[in-house]
C-alpha cells in the first residue's frame, strides 16, 4: 500500500482541531447570545431562548473536551512507535486494511485505517488519490475486523444491512 501513517495521523489531527475550534466558536457565539437575550428583554419566550443558548453552550464545550480528549489519544499513539505489519499480520490497532466485496454490480474495494480515535472521518490519500475511511476497534467494522487476517472474511451489519468483506491486505 505504502501509506505513510504519519501523514495519515496528521490529517486526522487538523481535522479534529478544526472541529475544536468550531466548537469553541459555537460555545462563545451560544454564550454571548444566551447573555444578550437574557438582558435585552424579560419576556417569558427571550428567557426560555436564552436558557436555550445557555444549553447549547454548554454542549458545544462538552464536544470541545471530547475532540481534545481525542486529539490527547492521537497524540499518545502517534508517540509510540507505530506496529508494523506484514500482509498476513492480524489486523490490530494502526492497521491499514484493504477490503474488498462482490455483488451482482461487481466488485467494491475499501480501506481502512483503524485507530484509536476518529470514527467516521474520511482521510485522502498522497496526492488525493483515494480515500481511507478511520475506524475504532469500538466500532462495528472495528470490531470485525480486530484479529483477522488477509484472506479471512467478515460480515457486519450496517443500517440494518449485511456487507461482507474479503480482507485483501494487512499494512
Amino acid at each position: 500500500m505504502g501509506l505513510d501513517k504519519r501523514e495519515l495521523i496528521s490529517q486526522l489531527a487538523e481535522r479534529l482541531q478544526y472541529s475544536d475550534r468550531l466548537a469553541h466558536r459555537a460555545e462563545a457565539e451560544a454564550r454571548e447570545a444566551a447573555r444578550s437575550l437574557a438582558t435585552e428583554s424579560e419576556k417569558k419566550e427571550d428567557g426560555r431562548a436564552a436558557i436555550e443558548y445557555g444549553s447549547l453552550a454548554t454542549g458545544q464545550a462538552a464536544r470541545a473536551r471530547r475532540v481534545q480528549e481525542e486529539l490527547s489519544a492521537l497524540n499518545a499513539f502517534q508517540q509510540a512507535a507505530l506496529p508494523r505489519f506484514e500482509r498476513k499480520s492480524p489486523v490490530s490497532l494502526g492497521a491499514i486494511v484493504d477490503v474488498r466485496t462482490e455483488d451482482e454490480d461487481g466488485y467494491d474495494e475499501r480501506t481502512f485505517f483503524l485507530l484509536p480515535v476518529g470514527a467516521g472521518t474520511e482521510l485522502t490519500g498522497p496526492g488525493g488519490d483515494g480515500f481511507l475511511s478511520v475506524i475504532t476497534p469500538a466500532s462495528p467494522v472495528g470490531r470485525a475486523l480486530m484479529g483477522r487476517r488477509t484472506g479471512d472474511c467478515i460480515e457486519v451489519t450496517l443500517a440494518g444491512e449485511v456487507h461482507e468483506w474479503t480482507v485483501l491486505d494487512v499494512a
